[in-house]
């Protein structure tokens, strides 16, 4: 996961770039986690730990 103070810095870029649902992602900085930990890894989207959620909202959100 991220530190406090890459967050602070990846959050505003992140919410500035995200197209405005009626409903904002359940957790984004647990989600962002899962994304940067997969290409991190090389790993296949399934193999993200369950710590960091479900593999499928990370796959969902990295395809939008």
């Amino acid at each position: 996961m991220q530190s406090d103070a890459q967050w602070a810095f990846l959050g505003p870029l992140v919410e500035a770039c995200r197209p405005k649902a009626k409903t904002p992602p359940l957790d984004l900085r647990r989600t962002l986690s899962a994304i940067l930990w997969r290409h991190q890894n090389g790993a296949k989207w399934r193999a993200i730990p369950q710590v960091l959620g479900p593999w499928w909202r990370a796959a969902q959100i990295f395809i939008r």
